[in-house]
């Protein structure tokens, strides 16, 4: 009776934790350059010393991100881009490490910081600071040109240049939900080098690439799934009640 106990107790805390997942995703529909998370299961044998090949529980596999791009759209902002193809854009982490993300809603923040979501963005030189009260616009290349309030078009200046990078491996995703490579051998996070092929489209967005109707759909899936476990466990139990119920009889 225990191995299915097993199976439905670890079936059921996995998926709880898709659908942890599934929410998060569903919450994040409308983040510009967001990526869906990825969740799977799959059955293996309980490890141990008094392991028994009937036992069998439910671990995670293969987690990870959804890398499909999301749909372009065009907002006319002069902050706003989107990144073509595998390109990233480079952000200062909370740890004040590097860090990537595709979202592209540039803001500039009271001290004329260059922020994306609340974090830095990284330029060639570090954080990137551009003139208060100056209209920027980005060029293709991620450069960034100011023009001073009253000023004519003549005086348009490089105020810096996106740090943007294309990573040959795929990147993983940290708490902070931004992006970075896998460690080395050391265990140490390498900056990856500016990619100066690397192009950006102005006053566009990329949208988040997950798509809300999959995202209820299986949300409604793992619900079921989950109550599915738990009457399964049900079940085990009182059959369990009904042979102590028999055997104390016959005793």
């Amino acid at each position: 009776m225990d191995r299915i106990l097993y199976t439905a107790m670890s079936g059921a805390k996995q998926s709880m934790d898709q659908q942890s997942v599934v929410s998060h995703n569903l919450a994040n529909v409308d983040t510009a350059g967001f990526r869906a998370q990825l969740h799977a299961m799959r059955a293996v044998p309980v490890q141990g010393e008094a392991a028994l090949a009937t036992r069998t529980s439910v671990v995670a596999s293969t987690p990870g991100s959804d890398f499909t791009p999301g749909p372009m759209t065009t907002t006319g902002r002069e902050l706003d881009v989107a990144l073509e193809g595998n390109g990233w854009i480079a952000v200062q982490a909370p740890d004040g490490g590097e860090a990537y993300t595709r979202r592209g809603d540039l803001q500039v923040d009271g001290d004329g910081l260059l922020m994306i979501a609340g974090r830095p963005v990284i330029g060639e030189g570090g954080p990137i600071i551009v003139p208060l009260g100056s209209s920027v616009s980005v060029g293709a290349d991620g450069t960034l040109s100011a023009i001073g309030p009253g000023e004519d078009p003549d005086a348009l200046v490089d105020v810096g240049r996106l740090k943007l990078v294309t990573p040959d491996e795929s990147l993983l995703r940290g708490d902070d939900g931004l992006f970075r490579p896998a460690p080395n051998d050391e265990g140490e996070v390498a900056a990856l080098p500016a990619d100066e092929n690397a192009r950006v489209a102005s006053g566009a967005l990329e949208g988040s690439n997950v798509s809300a109707i999959e995202a209820m759909v299986s949300m409604i899936d793992v619900a079921r799934r989950y109550e599915m476990q738990m009457k399964v466990i049900g079940t085990a139990d009182e059959n369990a009640q009904r042979a102590n119920h028999l055997l104390s009889i016959q005793g």
